[in-house]
């Protein structure tokens, strides 16, 4: 009897153990920091990267085996940390390189977080990422493109999106095709704002063009601006074949409603990604916007595939389309919580270690990249784009190139 009963307490023990072991595993939580501008004239790309993100936890804590090959999909939660959860802190940078940087220091010193994400405007990822330079804390931008933040010697820091020397590329390719097609393209305006995105990407693109005999004229403004009625006229005057917009959402917004007012339409409108793919851009001036181009590396994808799973679980999550920087968002989240499950611990250097050590091939991603690697400066060698058009005021659709196209790019710009 007493033996019985010591075999009973025994294996009730050791119930008890394996409970609680299992329970240790669920209730693990890690976390992580996400800084974007929820407030201030950039707060729909923030909002819209946070609703990128909730998704994408949903991705990571619950099984989603329709997702074929991408990594952290199968499984329900991290399977190299025990099956532990993500869990997301939100910060508002409120587009302020200070109160990014702000954010930072608390995300890190205060929450605890392991690593941090964000935080849109490439002149708030500039400071925020200083902290976490300075605490030993991985930093991954998934959407700032300011060729100068991998060039800080930074160890800490890493980006998974295709950046401006990238888009030199793309563009000229791009204009060297329409012009074999009848285009004019030798007259190039570049429209930018004063922040370090603008005058970052409008310097590099400025360099590379002239370095392909093609001439630059630059248009800068004031970002947030209340009246851009001088910079229109300015396009007016001097007609340039092609221009190129380099601007945040308000900014964008208001340049299509001047340029109507002003009944300017250029040639050929070419958008830098950023206010252009943002929602609110096509809701408010979609259809006085007809035609413009711009810069993507995201594409749904035929019905059933995982990118077209995912477009529909963030349209259920906030209603409206996924456009590129959200998508871009998503996925630079998921890359680094993928170095997170290899590195199999939450200790920074590790994520650091697996994060270099990435190597995803394209099915592997949401994103029209050709996989992610990264060079010693921290930047995806592997990431591109494509040319999106839109063509009926309210969805864009892949033009360029042929190979991605699901339609014929529209030539002039329709405007409205």
């Amino acid at each position: 009897m007493k033996l019985k009963q010591f075999l009973g307490l025994l294996c009730a023990a050791s119930v008890t153990i394996m409970l609680a072991g299992q329970a240790s595993a669920e209730d693990k939580v890690v976390k992580i920091g996400a800084i974007f501008p929820l407030t201030g004239n950039a707060a729909s790309a923030g909002l819209h990267a946070k609703y990128a993100i909730e998704v994408a936890m949903d991705i990571i804590n619950n099984a989603h085996p329709e997702l074929g090959d991408f990594p952290l999909a199968k499984n329900a939660g991290l399977a190299g940390l025990g099956g532990a959860k993500v869990e997301v802190v939100f910060a508002d940078n409120q587009g302020s390189p200070a109160t990014g940087q702000n954010q930072a220091l608390r995300l890190i010193t205060e929450e605890k977080v392991v690593a941090l994400v964000g935080a849109y405007q490439s002149g708030v990822t500039l400071t925020a990422s200083a902290i976490a330079e300075k605490y030993g804390i991985p930093f991954l931008t998934p959407e700032s493109v300011a060729a100068n933040l991998t060039e800080r010697g930074f160890k800490w820091f890493f980006r998974t999106t295709p950046i401006a020397t990238d888009f030199v590329k793309v563009y000229y390719d791009f204009l060297t095709d329409m012009k074999a097609q009848g285009a004019k393209t030798d007259n190039i305006a570049l429209v930018h704002d004063n922040t370090e995105y603008g005058t970052s990407v409008a310097n590099t693109i400025t360099t590379g063009f002239k370095e392909k005999g093609l001439n630059v004229l630059d248009v800068a403004y004031v970002s947030n601006a209340t009246d851009v009625q001088s910079q229109v006229l300015q396009l007016k005057e001097k007609q340039p074949d092609v221009v190129i917009m380099i601007s945040y959402t308000s900014d964008a917004i208001l340049f299509a409603k001047t340029m109507q007012a002003q009944d300017y339409k250029p040639a050929m409108l070419i958008a830098d990604d950023a206010g252009y793919s943002d929602p609110s851009f096509l809701k408010t001036v979609g259809k006085i916007s007809q035609g413009v181009f711009n810069r993507s590396s995201w594409s749904v994808g035929p019905e059933g595939s995982p990118t077209a799973v995912i477009a529909d679980l963030y349209k259920k999550k906030c209603g409206d389309e996924m456009d590129d920087t959200a998508a871009r968002d998503m996925q630079g989240f998921l890359v680094l919580v993928d170095a997170i499950d290899r590195a199999g611990s939450t200790e920074p250097a590790k994520i650091q270690a697996a994060l270099k050590a990435t190597d995803l091939k394209p099915n592997q991603l949401m994103m029209g990249y050709k996989g992610v690697k990264f060079d010693e400066k921290g930047q995806n060698i592997l990431a591109s784009a494509i040319l999106i058009q839109l063509q009926d005021g309210e969805n864009y659709v892949a033009v360029w190139p042929k190979a991605n196209a699901a339609k014929a790019p529209m030539l002039p710009y329709k405007g409205w």
